[in-house]
């Protein structure tokens, strides 16, 4: 009965010197905690690829890569530029708009000269009364000269001034603004030019004898709002 006390005694103390259970629980929720905090950095911190990475702020220098320029991008010739208005033949020569006035103001003076020079000639001469004793008048029929004698103004010569309002590929555009020109009151014509392989149809007005009606025309042109320009054709 004794032997049986002593052993039950100790049992009792072996299992109570041994490691615990609760500090196993929580030495385990220790290793676990550590494992998860180790998983959340390195899922946080991104990995760096490896190799050379292109740079977003790099810009290519100009002809540094011939192989890229794009297909066709200087292979289709360009087209030669033409002005709308002055699509011209080699024999037309645009006048400036302060000849075309220095040319009409030289033909206004000479028309007032030759005005004045005929009214001269147009006038009744007097006669002065003469002393009793005075001999006789001798009397001499003058004749005046013909009117193809009399100086006239500059001659455009058989071409004559022209005024261009516009040229168009198309002759359908060309004849609608010949239309919109008759409407208010302009007689134009439509001639169909080449120009360097391209066929122009050019909307004009005129002949015009004068640099004096050519200014006029273009200044009503002007006020109804349509551009021209003026042209001296080489004969």
């Amino acid at each position: 009965m004794a032997a049986r006390k002593g052993k039950g005694r100790q049992a009792v103390r072996n299992s109570g010197g041994g490691f615990p259970a609760w500090a196993g629980i929580l030495v385990g929720i220790l290793i676990g905690a550590l494992v998860v905090v180790v998983l959340m950095r390195h899922s946080l911190v991104p990995m760096t690829p490896k190799g050379p990475q292109p740079n977003p702020e790099a810009t290519a220098q100009p002809g540094s890569d011939e192989g890229l320029t794009p297909a066709g991008a200087n292979t289709a010739p360009k087209k030669p530029q033409y002005d709308f208005y002055s699509v011209l033949s080699e024999k037309e020569v645009r006048i400036p708009d302060s000849e075309i006035s220095a040319r009409a103001k030289a033909e206004q003076q000479q028309q007032l000269a030759q005005q004045k020079q005929q009214a001269q000639q147009n006038a009744v001469p007097t006669t002065p009364k003469l002393p009793p004793n005075a001999p006789p008048a001798v009397t001499q029929n003058i004749t005046a000269a013909p009117a193809s004698a009399v100086a006239q103004p500059p001659s455009s010569g058989p071409s004559g001034y022209l005024l261009q309002v516009g040229a168009f590929p198309s002759a359908a555009d060309a004849e609608t603004l010949k239309a919109k020109l008759a409407l208010q009151g302009f007689v134009a014509n439509v001639q169909s030019v080449n120009v360097g392989g391209q066929t122009y149809h050019r909307v004009r007005l005129g002949p015009f004898r004068s640099a004096t009606d050519l200014e006029s025309t273009k200044q009503r042109l002007s006020a109804a709002g349509i551009s021209a320009i003026a042209l001296k054709a080489g004969g």
